[in-house]
C-alpha cells in the first residue's frame, strides 16, 4: 500500500512529447501508470491502468506519438516533460530497416544488419531496445548482439553474446533472457586484450550468421548489434573490424561527428553510415555509477530483480574443476617457440591453480567439455561466483544460479569480481 505522504504526480502529455524522470534514492519505489492516450517505454507500449515499478537506479522515458495522462507514485529525484526529442528520427530508422525486410523476405535474402556506434552515455543501448522492440512489434524476430563487454546487457559484463528476441523488452527488466549464447571475454573492456576481442566478435559473427540461415523469420528480420563506448585509435579499428565480420548493411552513429565522417571515409559504399542526436534524456554516468551498474547486472543474474531467485551456494574440490584463464602475458619475440606469433599467446589457454586470489571472482562455466577443444571459441553455459576459499580443504565454494553439480567442470576465470552482500 502506498503510505499517506506519498507524492503524487500527474503529467498530461501532448502528441511526440516524453515524461522523462530518474529513481535515485536507494530505498525509493516509484509507481507509474498510463491513466489514458497510447505510451511506450523505449519502444514497448504501455498497457492503460496497469502500475509499473521501478526501484533505484531507474532512468526512465516515456513517450506518446498520440497524447496521454501519466500518474507517478513516489519520490522522483528528476521528472519533467521534454518537447524535443529524437524519436521521429528513430522511427525512420526502423521504417528504412522495415523496408529492407519486406525485400529480404521476398526475396528470401537477409534482412538489415544494423549496428549502433558512439561513445559512452549517448544511449546506444536504448537505441538497440527501441529498434528491437519496433520490429517485434511488426511480427519479426530479430537477433540482438551485444558487444559491450563493459555492461553486459545480454549475460554479465565481461561476456558479449546473442539473443533471438520474441516479444518486446519488459517495461522493468528488459528482453527475457531465455538461451542466450554467450562467449566468456573476462574483461570489462576491449582494451585488456584486443586480439581476444576481435577473435570472439569474428565467432559470435560466424554463429549469428548460421542462426540467420536456420531460422526463416530471424533471416529477413536481421540484426541490431549494440557496441562498446571506446571510439577512438584502436577502439575505432575495433568497431570497423565488427562491421566487417557481422557484414552490416547500415551503421547508426549517436552524438559524434567526428565518428560520422571517419567511417563514411572508411566503409564501403553500399554500408549506409546514418548520424543521429542522442536524446537529451542521456544521463552521463560516473566511474562510481558504471561500477554500480555492473556490479547490479551481476546480482541480478544471480538473484532476479523483480522476481527474487534463489540462488544455490555448494564447494568444488580443487581436483574436481579445472580452472583456466585466457591469454598469458606476451613474450618479446626472442622468447617465442618458432612459426609462433605474439597474438597467439593472447587467445592461448592458460591453466590456474585455485588459490585465495579466486575470492569473489566470476568463473564462466565452459560448454566445452575438456582443454582439448577449443575452449576459447565455445560458448559458455553460466555464470559462478567464488565466495570462499578453503586452503587447507582443497576446496572453493561457489555461488550458483542451479544446484550442485556444475554442468561442466572447464571453467574460466573473470577478472571481474562481485561481492555478494545478500
Amino acid at each position: 500500500m502506498a503510505d499517506e505522504k506519498s507524492v503524487v504526480q500527474e503529467f498530461k502529455l501532448d502528441p511526440d512529447c516524453e515524461l522523462r524522470f530518474e529513481v535515485e534514492s536507494k530505498n525509493e519505489k516509484v509507481t507509474l501508470e498510463l491513466k489514458n492516450g497510447l505510451a511506450e517505454v523505449f519502444g514497448t507500449e504501455l498497457v492503460k491502468g496497469k502500475k509499473y515499478e521501478f526501484t533505484a537506479g531507474a532512468k526512465v522515458a516515456v513517450y506518446t506519438w498520440q497524447g496521454c495522462t501519466i500518474e507517478l507514485v513516489g519520490k522522483t529525484d528528476v521528472s519533467y516533460v521534454a518537447k524535443e526529442t529524437p524519436m521521429g528520427l528513430y522511427l525512420n530508422c526502423h521504417a528504412a530497416m522495415e523496408r529492407m525486410r519486406e525485400t529480404a523476405e521476398k526475396d528470401d535474402t537477409r534482412g538489415p544488419i544494423t549496428m549502433v556506434v558512439g561513445p559512452c552515455d549517448v544511449g546506444k543501448s536504448t537505441l538497440c531496445r527501441i529498434l528491437l522492440n519496433y520490429a517485434v512489434r511488426m511480427g519479426r524476430r530479430p537477433i540482438f548482439v551485444d558487444l559491450d563487454v563493459g555492461q553486459g546487457h545480454i549475460a554479465i559484463p565481461g561476456t558479449v553474446g546473442a539473443l533471438l528476441v520474441e516479444r518486446p523488452s519488459s517495461i522493468v527488466e528488459g528482453f527475457s533472457q531465455q538461451a542466450p549464447l554467450v562467449f566468456h571475454f573476462g574483461h570489462k573492456t576491449p582494451s585488456t586484450n584486443v586480439t581476444l576481442y576481435n577473435l570472439l566478435v569474428t565467432r559470435l559473427a560466424e554463429v549469428c550468421s548460421d542462426r540467420l540461415q536456420a531460422n526463416k523469420k530471424a533471416k529477413a528480420s536481421g540484426v541490431v548489434i549494440n557496441t562498446c563506448g571506446w571510439v577512438k585509435g584502436d577502439g575505432y579499428k575495433l568497431l570497423t573490424h565488427a562491421a566487417q565480420a557481422f557484414e552490416v548493411d547500415a551503421i547508426l552513429v549517436l552524438d559524434q561527428e567526428r565518428l560520422y565522417n571517419e567511417l563514411v571515409r572508411d566503409m564501403p559504399d553500399f554500408v549506409k553510415v546514418v548520424f543521429l542526436p542522442k536524446s537529451g534524456g542521456v544521463v552521463e554516468r560516473s566511474q562510481t555509477q558504471r561500477i554500480e551498474a555492473r556490479d547490479q547486472g551481476v546480482r541480478e543474474y544471480f538473484y532476479g530483480s523483480r522476481n527474487p531467485l534463489y540462488p544455490h551456494s555448494f564447494e568444488v574440490k580443487w581436483s574436481e574443476a579445472r580452472l583456466y584463464k585466457i591469454g598469458a602475458p606476451v613474450l618479446p619475440a626472442s622468447c617465442m617457440p618458432l612459426g609462433m606469433k605474439a597474438e597467439d599467446n593472447l587467445t592461448k589457454l592458460v591453466a590456474v591453480t585455485p588459490g585465495p586470489s579466486l575470492l569473489h571472482h566470476l568463473l564462466s562455466v565452459s560448454f566445452a567439455d575438456s582443454p582439448e577443444d577449443d575452449v576459447v571459441q565455445t560458448n559458455v553455459a553460466g555464470f559462478v561466483c567464488v565466495t570462499n576459499v578453503d586452503v587447507e580443504r582443497q576446496t572453493f565454494t561457489v555461488l550458483s544460479p542451479q544446484p550442485r553439480p556444475l554442468p561442466n567442470t572447464v571453467l574460466l576465470l573473470s577478472d571481474i569480481q562481485f561481492m555478494d552482500s545478500h
